[in-house]
């Protein structure tokens, strides 16, 4: 049963949807004509609601200029947050009047965490979820939890963002990888020092925290200004492509190339490691409780779904 002292207290703080709804269309097309046209009533109506909005709220919602109008930053502040959830309830509209239920999923995480560890292992999430419909949203940098009614998104940092609640999904090491076939003719190196004399693959740094040959090293305590390479790539991507194909030695993010470490197509080199003081972690959106599902993806994303 609902609360009744929570409904009414909603019906005191937000007396009138419609003028909210007729409140969001002029904010959205800046104009009370076309917002009128919009919603199939009267310019007078419109301009009535918001009248009786502003009224309310004590506060003017719009300037009003030569012919224009302009949101107030109370009025930006208000549009904000309807729009919002707006966007969020014709979303569930959307879902329910389509037959979809929870059983749909969005998940947001870079392209090499997508490509290299999400896709490859696609096959078991198919056999635990037969009936879930994933959506993959891949961006470059650290994904953005705006838009797009994203459910989840996989980051790497330090667990502490203001836009959702973080979830520890694992740690990470970093070390050397190569194909099989560059090390059939190479030696492979032993010791930092024997890394000046092969050729390495490198990528460029990210907001993300990828680390390059000279930051790895840094971490390691030795300074190599000097180290010969061999190719450099913007996306980490590309740079695992380059080792598969036999080009060099590139630096192996462990847990993104896990499928391909079991499968013997990349091999790890030495002993030589770093742990990133950051880690991977699941963002649950602001307002958002997590679903079974999710709890389930979460589970199969950190490997501890079985199998």
């Amino acid at each position: 049963m609902p609360d009744d002292k929570k409904v009414k207290g909603y019906r005191r703080l937000i007396p009138s949807m419609t003028a909210l709804l007729e409140f969001e269309a002029v904010a959205r097309l800046s104009s009370f004509t076309l917002a009128a046209q919009e919603l199939g009533v009267t310019q007078a109506a419109v301009s009535k609601q918001i009248k009786y909005l502003e009224e309310t709220l004590g506060t003017r919602l719009f300037h009003r200029l030569h012919r224009a109008i302009q949101l107030t930053g109370e009025g930006y502040v208000l549009y904000s947050v309807v729009s919002e959830s707006m966007q969020r309830m014709a979303s569930v509209f959307d879902k329910i009047t389509e037959g979809i239920t929870e059983q749909k999923m969005v998940l947001a995480s870079t392209s090499a965490f997508s490509q290299l560890r999400i896709l490859p292992q696609l096959s078991t999430l198919r056999l635990q979820q037969p009936e879930l419909q994933l959506r993959l949203i891949t961006q470059q940098l650290t994904p953005d939890l705006r838009g797009d009614d994203i459910d989840l998104a996989v980051r790497f940092g330090n667990g502490r963002w203001d836009d959702g609640t973080a979830i520890h999904l694992f740690d990470e090491e970093v070390f050397p990888v190569c194909s099989p076939g560059w090390l059939a003719s190479h030696c492979a190196p032993a010791s930092p020092e024997d890394f000046l004399h092969v050729e390495l693959i490198d990528s460029d740094t990210t907001l993300e925290g990828w680390m390059t040959w000279n930051s790895w090293f840094k971490e390691l305590g030795t300074s190599r200004p000097k180290l010969k390479y061999s190719l450099r790539c913007s996306a980490y991507t590309d740079t695992i492509q380059a080792a598969l194909q036999g080009h060099g030695i590139a630096l192996g993010w462990g847990r993104l190339l896990e499928p391909m470490l079991a499968s013997g197509q990349l091999v790890r080199l030495t002993s030589l490691v770093v742990r990133p003081r950051d880690a991977y972690y699941v963002v649950v959106p602001n307002g958002r409780t997590p679903t079974p599902l999710m709890l389930s993806l979460i589970d199969w994303l950190r490997g501890d779904a079985p199998t």
